[in-house]
């Protein structure tokens, strides 16, 4: 009877892993997204990795000082690739007052990651994490993605969005932390 409860806790989890992960049917500032006020933030996790078009490595640490967009990707989320044009829509408006942007692809294989990643062209790098270990640092579960992470320019986390952007949503949050002195 135990191991009938144990599979039926189990099947529901995975239901409710693949119902809820990479939807977009949640409005927009829904699923936990927040702004966090000046006082109420923390360090950012450090990210560093290789960057997936072999340009390079990324280190946040090296980007004090800048706001920088995270952004948690998976080839296989269809808001992702929605979400993709309104956050180069963003790096656009914002780049040349210091803000930087990086992907990081979580939860994939290599082959689909580059077709992806072919396909949108972003003018960003993005870090291949098929084990999610950089997500889990920022307290990004595998059932949120797409998910972007604003750090302020003392790197410090200044917002959470848990759910497809769109140029409307992000601008504003990025262009207040710019107007914040570091």
């Amino acid at each position: 009877m135990r191991r009938v409860k144990l599979v039926a806790a189990l099947l529901l989890a995975l239901t409710l892993f693949t119902t809820t992960a990479c939807t977009s049917s949640a409005p927009k500032n829904a699923l936990g997204s927040r702004k966090i006020a000046a006082a109420d933030r923390v360090a950012a996790p450090a990210i560093s990795g290789d960057l997936m078009d072999g340009s390079g490595k990324f280190e946040l640490a090296q980007h004090k000082g800048q706001v920088v967009v995270v952004n948690f990707w998976a080839s296989y989320c269809a808001p992702c690739r929605t979400e993709a044009p309104e956050l180069e829509k963003v790096l656009s408006a914002t780049k040349a007052q210091g803000v930087t942007f990086i992907g990081v692809n979580v939860h994939d294989q290599r082959d689909p990651a580059n077709a992806y990643l072919a396909d949108i062209k972003p003018s960003y790098g993005s870090i291949f994490d098929p084990s999610a270990a950089l997500a889990l640092e920022f307290d990004v579960p595998p059932n949120s993605i797409p998910a972007t992470l604003v750090i302020d320019r003392s790197g410090r986390i200044a917002a959470v969005l848990r759910s497809e952007v769109d140029q409307a949503l992000l601008e504003p949050v990025v262009r207040d932390l710019l107007a914040e002195q570091a």
